[in-house]
C-alpha cells in the first residue's frame, strides 16, 4: 500500500525494523528534551504528515520495551489517524512509572501499524441470532 508523507523533522522515515514487523518506530521531533512526571501526559510531535488511501486506518501504540522498562505508553491506545485527517500525526504518552522518563529528541516513543478497515452500514432489527455466548461479558469465557 502506498502511503503519502510529508517529513518535517531531520529523523529517518519510519521503517520496518524486521520483514515481518507489523508496526513502524515513531519519533519524536522536539526542540529540546521533555522530562514526563509520574501520571504527567503529554502530546509529543513527530514531524509526520501522512496521507493514507481510503479504506485505510493508521493506530498508534506503545512500543512494548518502553512500556516495560520505564512505563511509558500510549494513553489513548491505540491511538487512531483516519484517511481523511491531514494534519502531524502526534502521540500522546502517559508516564505510568513512579520515576520521572525524560524524553529526548528522536527518541523512538510509539509504533504506527497501518491497515486497511471496513466501513460498516447498519441493519436496524428487532432481535438479534442467539449464540453459545449470547451476553456473557468480561470475563465470561475464563476459569475461576
Amino acid at each position: 500500500m502506498q502511503v503519502k508523507i510529508v517529513n518535517t523533522s531531520k529523523h529517518d522515515l519510519p521503517s520496518y525494523a524486521t520483514e515481518q514487523a507489523a508496526g513502524m518506530d515513531l519519533r519524536a521531533n522536539i526542540s529540546e528534551a521533555i522530562e514526563l512526571k509520574p501520571l504527567q501526559r503529554i502530546l509529543v510531535p513527530t514531524g509526520l504528515f501522512i496521507e493514507l488511501p481510503k479504506g485505510a486506518e493508521a493506530q498508534i501504540r506503545p512500543r512494548s520495551g518502553l512500556a516495560f522498562k520505564n512505563g511509558i505508553t500510549v494513553l489513548n491506545s491505540p491511538g487512531t489517524i483516519d484517511a481523511d485527517y491531514r494534519g502531524e500525526v502526534k502521540v500522546l504518552l502517559v508516564n505510568l512509572s513512579d520515576a520521572p522518563f525524560t524524553i529526548n529528541d528522536g527518541e523512538r516513543i510509539a509504533q504506527m501499524v497501518i491497515a486497511k478497515h471496513e466501513t460498516a452500514s447498519w441493519s436496524l432489527v428487532q432481535s438479534l441470532e442467539e449464540s453459545e455466548r449470547n451476553a456473557g461479558g468480561f470475563g465470561s469465557t475464563g476459569k475461576h
